[in-house]
């Protein structure tokens, strides 16, 4: 899967940077190990959290809109969301991740939250819910 960086690149501070796997400024996932365990327990509070997450121009949640691909914990409570975004051209990409990961950061259990933007596969219509569906009028 290629990411696309949210923020502008910074120089890189630490030994290994230069063998990342995601583009400088995303969060890289790959580093942590889901805990069955703890994704169960902590799970539904981070799908609560993401639900109060709005894209502003479309006024259903983006776990609704079908934006959230994956939802895992490690055993250290460190949160992982692999999220994409309507559009590549989509105005709110830069807030929408930083907003994901404050929101997540906010459940009780959680030490920390890290977000990840891909664009495969790409979003469509087909992963909303039916509730966002008949919201929208898609129906």
């Amino acid at each position: 899967m290629k990411t696309i960086p949210l923020v502008p690149p910074e120089t890189p501070s630490e030994p290994d940077a230069a063998t990342r796997t995601t583009s400088p400024g995303a969060d890289d996932l790959s580093t942590l190990v889901s805990d069955a365990a703890r994704t169960a327990e902590l799970r539904p509070g981070i799908v609560d959290a993401i639900s109060t997450v709005y894209d502003p121009e479309i006024p259903v949640n983006i776990w609704e809109l079908g934006l959230i691909y994956d939802v895992f914990v490690d055993a250290a409570g460190v949160a992982g969301v692999r999220m994409t975004l309507t559009a590549p051209g989509c105005p709110a990409a830069q807030s929408l991740p930083v907003e994901v990961a404050e929101k997540v950061r906010g459940v009780p259990g959680v030490t920390d939250a890290k977000v990840e933007v891909v664009w495969e596969p790409g979003w469509t219509k087909d992963r909303m819910s039916e509730a966002a569906k008949l919201q929208l009028g898609l129906w």
